[in-house]
């Protein structure tokens, strides 16, 4: 235990303007969530009371947290791409209590499980799938959140999705690919080569953006949403009684 904890304060501490970058983004975030609730605040009455918030988006962070620790490798991608779940209790806290509870359950189900299992990325893969994560949930609970309709909630998540997708290429290519080179002493190409030997097809950058990056945001985005769209009005009386 207490070497787990030597090694992440070590990451922490070789890593302070990375994680600079990653507080003032999340930061950011959570100043557009709240912007958005602002413009469609709801009449006196119809929120939950804050303990049922506070208490609700504590255990979809804890739950999301947990499936976080189940991560599937995927065979048309580098290792260090891997698919999880953990999306869907964000999505349904956001959904429920808005872009505002959605983005704070992110924060936390990353913070869970880098403090239950550590970071073997020096915290790039956690600040990585916390910004994509964002980038799906943020759309899709702010779209919801001024028309909640099943029609509302599938259009949110379309865009939410196609959202993660552009935003999650671009983040890849011209800062998480560079950044991982640098934090771990390896070149670019090196990381190419990693996924030349998974898929003949990736051959640069661009490529691995195209046939990794790109196909890995889009099913974990669409597996998510449909599972979201069938049971979330079941999900939803459970944790708020509506």
């Amino acid at each position: 235990m207490n070497e787990k904890w030597t090694a992440l304060w070590s990451d922490f501490k070789d890593n302070l303007g990375f994680i600079g970058i990653a507080l003032a983004i999340s930061v950011g975030l959570v100043l557009l969530a709240w912007l958005a609730e602002k413009l469609s605040k709801k009449p006196e009455g119809t929120e939950p009371p804050k303990l049922r918030r506070l208490t609700v988006t504590a255990l979809c962070a804890a739950l999301a947290a947990v499936l976080m620790l189940f991560d599937i490798p995927l065979y048309f991608a580098p290792s260090f791409y891997k698919m999880d779940f953990s999306e869907l209790p964000v999505l349904f806290c956001g959904f429920a209590l808005g872009p505002v509870a959605g983005i704070v359950c992110e924060f936390l189900k990353v913070l869970l499980k880098t403090l239950i299992k550590g970071t073997s990325t020096a915290f790039v893969g956690e600040f990585s799938n916390f910004v994509l994560g964002c980038a799906m949930i943020l759309p899709a609970a702010v779209l919801y959140r001024f028309r909640k309709t099943r029609t509302r909630a599938l259009w949110g998540m379309i865009l939410g999705t196609v959202t993660m997708t552009v935003f999650g290429s671009l983040f890849n290519a011209f800062y998480l690919i560079p950044q991982y080179a640098r934090l771990f002493g390896m070149s670019v190409e090196t990381i190419v080569a990693l996924g030349t030997k998974v898929n003949p097809f990736i051959t640069d950058v661009r490529t691995l953006v195209l046939f990794a990056v790109v196909p890995f945001n889009l099913i974990k985005g669409l597996l998510v949403s449909a599972i979201t769209f069938f049971i979330y009005k079941f999900v939803k009386k459970i944790l708020i009684g509506q």
